[in-house]
């Protein structure tokens, strides 16, 4: 059998994994580009000279 005949139909839950892999997996590409921007302007607002 094909994997796709396989996956349809299948209760639905593979609609949702289809689905919801994505959306975690942009999420925890956001979560990590946020925390590098924070450490960057952090790490450049230390550096920053005081006039």
């Amino acid at each position: 059998m094909h994997a796709a005949a396989v996956l349809a139909h299948q209760g639905g839950w593979d609609e949702i994994v289809m689905v919801s892999v994505p959306i975690v997996v942009f999420g925890g590409l956001l979560a990590i580009a946020r925390r590098r921007a924070i450490k960057i302007a952090a790490e450049a607002k230390s550096t920053a000279p005081t006039n």
